[in-house]
């Protein structure tokens, strides 16, 4: 945790703290920041090419971070408005005392979306084959690396004793470190997981949400200020999204996969509705947006069991699920 403090604080002084977005005609324009950019959110691009934020008078401007520090940084610096990441780091932040800080006001995925890939193939793969092998699975303290390391502990093995997490690689590093020979397996989202596989660079031999059950994976975050001066608009993009799992939920993995290709120009049709199957055979999404204090519990449990938590933070103060509760009921 403390490593992801410094390096916030230390990107916060590098960037202009202040920027605005300007209304349209009654339209408002809502900065996003995603953590990375992943058939795992669907729901969102369905609501950005189905026009469901149209409807509602939002125009979003996506910006991929490439990690969620970064994302938590261009909340804090105030050149997003809304970001979609792991919410760890809310509780990071919010156990450091600031006045005006982010909560979580929407929970978009309810289990880990990463896929294990190995260098060859392993049809009768079992989590014991990581014994004694090198693992990349995301940067310390962040919830792709705890969950991983809670799964590898549920099967009975330590890191550092039973087998070696590599934390030294960047988030969107992963893949092509993986690619050029660093560690022996490594956790992939889609449609990265199944393209790269179709092109024969690696095997993908099981699903880490599959195996660590529900927890609150990635929400989208603003500042509490944020949520109160904009509850409209932050409610109409509640409501959009409620629209998109509507329509995901009445339509064929290939109808959905259709409507978010140009959000992947380089993917395969085929690569997407592989992706969209995967995660609905995990249940990945959570149609209603409203976290639950159970959920946010088991993550800082699985926070505390990665040695990331100092101090566990009260739900009521994290989560704002208010406009939610109007949107889902």
């Amino acid at each position: 945790m403390k490593k992801f403090i410094v390096l916030l604080l230390s990107c916060l002084l590098l960037i202009m703290p202040f920027s605005g977005c300007n209304d349209d005609g009654g339209v408002k324009t809502v900065r996003l920041n995603e953590v990375t950019h992943s058939v795992f959110y669907a729901p969102l691009y369905v609501a950005i090419e189905n026009g469901y934020f149209e409807e509602n008078n939002i125009k979003i401007e996506l910006t991929n971070g490439g990690g969620a520090d970064n994302s938590m940084t261009a909340i804090l610096s105030k050149t997003a408005d809304v970001g979609l990441m792991g919410p760890e780091t809310v509780i990071y932040v919010y156990n450091q005392n600031k006045a005006d800080y982010p909560k979580v006001f929407g929970q978009l995925t309810q289990k880990d979306g990463s896929f294990l890939v190995s260098r060859k193939d392993e049809p009768d793969f079992d989590w014991n084959n990581l014994r004694g092998k090198e693992i990349l699975a995301g940067r310390r303290g962040g919830v792709p690396a705890m969950t991983f390391e809670y799964v590898m502990n549920e099967n009975g093995m330590k890191n550092g004793t039973d087998f070696t997490m590599n934390f030294d690689v960047q988030f969107n590093l992963m893949t092509s470190a993986f690619i050029a020979g660093t560690a022996d397996y490594c956790t992939v989202f889609e449609p990265t997981a199944s393209e790269y596989e179709a092109q024969g660079k690696w095997h993908v031999v099981a699903s880490v949400g599959e195996k660590s059950g529900e927890i609150p994976y990635t929400s989208f975050i603003a500042l509490g200020s944020y949520i109160q001066n904009n509850s409209e608009t932050v409610k109409g993009f509640l409501t959009a999204l409620k629209k998109a799992h509507e329509y995901m939920a009445s339509h064929t993995e290939l109808e959905i996969a259709q409507s978010i290709v140009k959000q992947f120009p380089s993917t395969t049709i085929k690569s997407l509705e592989q992706s969209v199957k995967s995660y609905k055979k995990i249940n990945a999404w959570k149609t209603n947006l409203q976290a639950t204090e159970a959920s946010f519990t088991r993550l800082q449990d699985v926070m505390t069991s990665a040695g990331e938590l100092d101090k566990r933070a009260d739900f009521s103060k994290i989560v704002d699920n208010t406009l939610a509760k109007e949107v889902f009921g």
